[in-house]
């Protein structure tokens, strides 16, 4: 890919995110780490605790000839609910709370329109009823985690925890973003 851009964004646990943003067109690579915190090269474990202040993130780079940064929300938006203060299903803490991480002033205008029309019920889902939570900031520093982490949905499909929450992920991704998704060569 030439040309590309980045989002970071976090929804929960970054295995379940990776997963699913790994299935659309025009998505190069799709990197777990950490952002939003205070400790320098933070470990998993680190993070995990809640004490670095760090959330975990997902990098998605990106065509936009072929993929929009405005899709890219849509489908996170869709897979995670914005709605729940530091929690993801199972998960529970601020290491899993939802945010938007900008990389520059028309990241941020866009994901604060689009946040705005979903609150306002200007968008596919309706959260005029339910306050949106997600964090809306500037990306200071992004930390790439452990090389375990990476792809870990991939690498692990028989996990009980990918099985129970990133394989929905995917699947509504390939069922609602048919025309978004990369097309598979099996």
């Amino acid at each position: 890919m030439t040309d590309t851009e980045t989002a970071t964004l976090a929804g929960g646990c970054f295995w379940c995110i990776e997963a699913a943003f790994e299935e659309l067109d025009g998505v190069g690579d799709v990197t777990s780490g950490y952002a939003g915190g205070d400790t320098e090269d933070p470990t998993y474990r680190q993070v995990c605790s809640g004490s670095t202040g760090h959330a975990e993130v997902v990098q998605v780079e990106y065509d936009p000839d072929t993929i929009a940064y405005e899709d890219l929300l849509e489908v996170f938006f869709r897979i995670h609910d914005p709605t729940t203060e530091d929690r993801q299903g199972p998960d529970v803490g601020s290491q899993y709370r939802s945010a938007v991480y900008y990389h520059d002033d028309e990241q941020k205008a866009v994901v604060e329109r689009f946040v705005h029309n979903l609150q306002s019920g200007g968008e596919f889902d309706s959260y005029e009823n339910d306050e949106i939570v997600t964090e809306i900031a500037p990306l200071d520093t992004f930390w790439v985690a452990e090389e375990k982490h990476q792809n870990y949905y991939e690498k692990n499909p028989g996990d009980r925890y990918c099985q129970f929450h990133a394989e929905p992920k995917v699947k509504k991704v390939r069922e609602q973003f048919g025309s978004k998704a990369a097309q598979s060569d099996d």
